[in-house]
């Protein structure tokens, strides 16, 4: 396998719930510490939303192995952020058999 460049720097990010008081809940999110990764771009595409457009984005994000249960491990649900940009965490998986490196598949949407 070719040397990667991990020369991107994501913060990775947990929700957090609280409740509202109306019975429902609001998300904040805490950050769990910075990885350096490589950002690379799988597709896009666009759709309507109901008064804007939303432009979605997948990518492939591949960072140094962390062991299961470890917090600088990403789990779906969780999310890579980096300044403005937001990226979803939708799976994590080993990205070579010797464990690595893992690749997480994300998303972005952004409103036009």
């Amino acid at each position: 396998m070719a040397q990667l460049s991990l020369n991107r720097k994501l913060t990775l990010e947990d929700p957090v719930k609280t409740p509202d008081g109306a019975g429902g809940f609001s998300v904040t999110w805490t950050a769990l510490g910075d990885i350096f990764a490589s950002v690379q771009l799988r597709s896009g595409r666009e759709r309507a939303g109901n008064s804007v457009s939303l432009a979605s984005v997948t990518y492939k994000i591949i960072l140094r192995a962390a062991p299961v249960g470890a917090p600088s491990r990403p789990l779906p649900g969780q999310r890579f952020t980096d300044g403005a940009q937001v990226f979803e965490i939708e799976a994590v998986a080993e990205f070579d058999a010797r464990g690595r490196y893992l690749i997480a598949f994300a998303k972005e949407e952004v409103a036009s």
